[in-house]
């Protein structure tokens, strides 16, 4: 078996876990084609953008486990967990991963419902009659 490394890549209420291996560019997400999981062409070019960036297309195998959050944010995450596992299998990838801002983590998730609000923000409607 081929030297085989993982990462975790998180977005929201997403978490992928990235399994990446030297082959021919197959990427599969939950078992399924990455372009039949990410029906959108703009999510499918983020999870080849860490790819794009170092110049690697077709160059690794990679395996991703997504749980949690919307498509998006998986997509994202799993943006996040591939950038991190190429940066560790070659620290000479860093530079330019860290430059397109693929290795920051998004911190922004949904603001949690206050009391006394609809919601997060949000109140009721003051009547003054």
């Amino acid at each position: 078996m081929e030297k085989q490394k993982n990462g975790v890549g998180r977005r929201k209420e997403a978490v992928t876990r990235v399994f990446l291996s030297k082959g021919d560019g197959t990427i599969t997400v939950n078992d399924k084609d990455y372009r039949a999981y990410f029906s959108l062409v703009y999510l499918q070019n983020q999870v080849e953008r860490p790819f794009k960036t170092i110049e690697a297309v077709g160059k690794y195998d990679v395996k991703i486990n997504a749980t949690g959050g919307g498509v998006k944010g998986q997509a994202e995450a799993a943006m996040l967990g591939i950038s991190r596992v190429l940066v560790e299998l070659n620290p000479e990838f860093r530079p330019a991963l860290k430059a397109a801002g693929l290795l920051k983590r998004d911190p922004r998730s949904v603001e949690r419902k206050k009391f006394g609000h609809k919601k997060a923000r949000r109140s009721y409607q003051f009547s003054k009659r």
